[in-house]
C-alpha cells in the first residue's frame, strides 16, 4: 500500500468529479479514516500499480517456454467454431 506524507509531495494532480462521484469518494475515505486526498491518491496507485503489473514479464520455466514456442510454431488450422462467433455481430452493437 502507498505511504502517504505530506512533506514529500511535490507534484499537483488535479480532477473533476460529479456531486454523486465525490459524495461516495467522501464516504469512503471518512470509513477508510483517510483525508480524501490520501483515499484517492491510494486507490488510483493501487489501481495504476495493477495495470503496469498485468503488463510485465510473465515468468515461465524451460519446458513451459519451449511449450510456447512449439505452439506458435504450429501451423494454423480451421476452428469453426470461432469463425462462427467472428461472423456474428457484436452483441455490444444490437439495439
Amino acid at each position: 500500500m502507498l505511504t502517504t506524507n505530506a512533506t514529500t509531495r511535490s507534484a499537483r494532480l488535479g480532477l473533476r468529479a460529479t456531486p454523486a462521484q465525490e459524495t461516495v469518494l467522501r464516504r469512503a475515505a471518512e470509513v477508510a479514516h483517510k483525508s480524501l486526498t490520501d483515499f484517492i491518491l491510494d486507490a488510483a496507485y493501487q489501481a495504476a500499480e495493477q495495470t503496469l503489473l498485468d503488463q510485465r514479464l510473465f515468468m515461465v520455466t524451460g519446458r513451459q517456454y519451449q511449450a510456447i514456442l512449439e505452439m506458435l510454431d504450429r501451423p494454423e488450422t480451421d476452428n469453426p467454431g470461432l469463425a462462427d462467433l467472428f461472423s456474428r455481430p457484436p452483441v455490444w452493437t444490437k439495439k
